[in-house]
């Protein structure tokens, strides 16, 4: 099996403090918690929403469990500006090969579950499961202050419990196969239903690949810290009514705020 190699830095650790904060040591990995093994399979201890009472500026209130959502320091998404520093110290592998997937839709956003083993990818040597697939109408990070008008955001997990994400932005252009497969039929919120045939997700991914990679958190609750981000600098194409039909699907606006970037360490890679 062919890989896809990114050089990564070993420097992502780390993070660059804003004057006169408290010191802060690096981010060490996150164990999964009870409460953030139930998000990653679609499950919370209390409800919440991206509007009114139960909308991200009260995530922090709903439960004690997410507490980070409004307490945390190295939050997500961010807007991602002008890398803070540049390094192929070490590498990622990426690969893919079509696997057939389950999709649903959890009334907060459309959810690509893998029903067979996806090849893993490997970040600073460790090796990562993918646990599903979602998409934010618009994109959750944004770039110099602009939004895209959707984000796919691949979630990853390894054994000793850390967590990554791939997140790649769609631009209108030409059409895309897998995101074409993934809206050909409506999906009523609470729906599930098997694809056809399997899904190649290699194609929601940018043919090249520079990327900024940065530590971060997960953007629904638990609000997770510590958490691995990779993030496509160039956007993905998709026909306009691919992205409006996905964000049909979607139903709402299912982006999280973007949250302070408190002068983190943004490491800028090229292939």
């Amino acid at each position: 099996m062919a890989f896809t190699r990114l050089s990564i830095s070993l420097l992502l650790s780390g993070l660059i403090l804003s004057a006169g904060m408290p010191a802060q040591a690096a981010p060490e990995t996150v164990m999964v918690s009870e409460v953030t093994a139930m998000a990653l399979e679609g499950k919370w201890p209390a409800d919440w929403s991206y509007q009114g009472e139960n909308g991200p500026a009260h995530w922090g209130e709903l439960h004690p469990s997410y507490s980070k959502c409004a307490r945390g320091w190295v939050q997500s998404p961010v807007d991602l500006g002008k890398a803070t520093t540049r390094s192929r110290r070490s590498t990622v592998r990426v690969a893919f090969h079509p696997i057939r997937y389950e999709i649903f839709n959890d009334g907060r956003g459309i959810r690509a579950v893998p029903l067979e083993t996806q090849h893993p990818i490997r970040i600073d040597r460790h090796d990562y499961t993918l646990k599903h697939i979602v998409f934010r109408a618009p994109s959750e990070h944004t770039f110099k202050g602009r939004h895209y008008p959707l984000e796919a955001q691949l979630v990853y997990e390894a054994d000793d419990g850390a967590l990554a994400v791939l997140a790649t932005v769609f631009t209108p252009g030409h059409s895309n196969p897998s995101l074409a497969a993934l809206t050909r039929q409506p999906l009523a919120e609470g729906q599930r239903r098997v694809l056809d045939k399997p899904l190649g997700t290699r194609v929601l991914l940018p043919r090249r690949l520079p990327h900024l990679r940065l530590n971060g958190s997960l953007t629904t609750p638990p609000c997770t810290e510590g958490v691995n981000w990779v993030v496509f600098t160039q956007p993905v194409q998709a026909t306009r009514a691919q992205i409006d039909a996905m964000t049909r699907l979607i139903g709402q606006p299912n982006n999280r705020p973007v949250q302070p970037a408190h002068r983190r360490l943004m490491v800028e890679e090229m292939r």
